[in-house]
């Protein structure tokens, strides 16, 4: 397991150093935007305005990769939005993104710091989940390692939303696939997983031979948008489907399944917030970060079923033996 485990973070790695495609938007075309770009670079981004230019940046910029041309950018997208505005019109994307306004070296505030705080939930529910549950629960290899996948994926999400560069992308769109496909690996474990171990193992190599295939085929093929949306959103409605199937037959049993109906059945409701594309309020909120604002309280409630679900097991197993 360990040896997989170090292979699929090798490939994880050299997916996301291999070269990711250009994005164009309708801002960054502008001939208004390509020309300041341009003029900006000339007067300020080669010897001795350069060198100027280092001299006066702030260092948490610099240490973050802030660049003279990105300097450029930042600049001219928002004399850009200026012109919009004034003429009415409605404001554009720029290099596949909405403009936000930068907070020290944070590019979009909001999400990185909802990104940190799910973070954080997941980490303390991981302190108390292993404080509260012994080691000897049935499922506490897997919820452990999913509390690992979790804090992983959100980890470079707030790096993203913090500083958006090829890599940075790259390893935010693929940890948070691992997380998708851990979550169904979670979910078959506890509903089938219990009493066919080997079925679990067929269907383990098969999600980490799945996730190769998909972070090889994004890297070195074509990185799709909308075929890794697609893919997400297939193993997202797989799980919520598979998880209320089994609340729904538990219900009566287990009084404690109706945590994991209501964090699966929010969770897709909050998904739908990626489908509002809208300009950020304040040039700071958009509809990603209300999306990761909401998973907040969700990932409480969800370790909290795992917790009460675990020590339940650990109970049914030990009555199990004490009858035996």
């Amino acid at each position: 397991m360990a040896a997989r485990a170090a292979l699929l973070l090798l490939l994880l790695l050299m997916a996301a150093a291999a070269p990711g495609p250009a994005r164009g938007s309708q801002g960054d075309r502008e001939p208004l935007y390509r020309e300041c770009l341009s003029r900006c670079e000339r007067q300020n981004c080669s010897g001795a305005a350069l060198r100027n230019f280092r001299a006066r940046q702030p260092l948490y910029m610099g240490l973050t990769g802030w660049t003279c041309r990105d300097e450029c950018k930042y600049e001219c997208m928002w004399l850009t939005v200026r012109l919009y505005q004034q003429g009415g019109h409605r404001v554009p994307q720029f290099h596949g993104k909405w403009p936000f306004s930068r907070f020290l070296f944070f590019q979009e505030p909001a999400s990185a710091f909802a990104s940190f705080l799910n973070g954080l939930a997941s980490l303390v529910m991981l302190l108390r989940y292993r404080a509260a549950v012994p080691p000897a629960a049935p499922t506490y290899p897997t919820c452990v390692a999913f509390a690992w996948v979790s804090l992983n994926a959100w980890f470079w999400s707030t790096v993203f939303h913090t500083r958006d560069t090829a890599l940075t992308e790259k390893l935010d769109y693929f940890c948070a696939s691992a997380v998708v496909l851990h979550s169904v690996y979670l979910c078959c474990v506890r509903t089938l997983g219990l009493q066919r171990p080997a079925l679990i193992s067929i269907f383990r190599a098969f999600l980490l031979l799945f996730l190769a295939g998909h972070i090889s085929y994004l890297s070195l093929v074509r990185f799709d948008y909308g075929y890794n949306l697609v893919a997400n959103a297939a193993a997202g409605m797989l799980t919520v489907a598979w998880w209320l199937r089994w609340c729904l037959r538990q219900g009566r049993r287990l009084p404690h399944v109706w945590k994991c109906a209501a964090a699966v059945l929010l969770l897709q409701a909050l998904a739908l917030l990626e489908l509002l594309d809208f300009p950020p309020l304040l040039w700071v909120l958009d509809a990603h970060a209300l999306w990761h604002i909401g998973t907040i309280p969700l990932n409480v409630l969800f370790y909290s079923f795992l917790m009460d679900d675990s020590l339940y097991l650990l109970k049914a197993n030990s009555d199990l033996f004490k009858v035996d």
